[in-house]
């Protein structure tokens, strides 16, 4: 899968949900297990590796969902590299409710807070929504780029 660019300058600010039992907030640093058991269950392990990075920033580079006082989605930025948004995810009984998109413009804000004009979403798996919902475009040959596995030789 490719990697994206994104121009923060032109990124639209995040808007709220239509379902206000479900909250959008940065994560906070006492939450770390709680979001990795969701990351284990729900993704993979070496997302939840990349994510523990995200609660050593100041501010923390990590964005969750909630509703009814479960985590439903997350979305991590400046984790894998600097300027790189992602991993990112929701629960499979929680999508289709705006919130994968509330969470990208979340952290999307968060890197230009940062003072990025543009950022990468590495090895992008949706490429349609993202292009969609932020205007992101494919860079050219850039897979499998840094998530090459450089334990196995080639």
């Amino acid at each position: 899968m490719p990697d994206l660019l994104v121009n923060l300058l032109k990124a639209p600010a995040p808007a709220p949900l239509a379902d206000h039992t479900i909250t959008i907030r940065r994560a906070q640093p006492f939450e770390s297990s709680l979001l990795s058991d969701f990351i284990t269950t729900n993704f993979n392990q070496a997302w939840t590796d990349e994510v523990s990075i995200g609660f050593s920033r100041q501010p923390v580079s990590i964005f969750i969902a909630t509703s009814e006082k479960r985590i439903v989605g997350f979305a991590a930025y400046e984790c894998t590299r600097r300027g790189f948004f992602g991993p990112t995810g929701v629960a499979p009984d929680a999508r289709n409710k705006g919130i994968g998109k509330a969470l990208l413009l979340s952290a999307l804000q968060g890197l230009r807070e940062m003072g990025y004009v543009y950022a990468i979403i590495g090895h992008a798996g949706p490429i349609d929504f993202y292009q969609k919902e932020v205007g992101a475009i494919v860079i050219p040959d850039s897979d499998p780029g840094i998530y090459t596995d450089l334990l196995k030789s080639n």
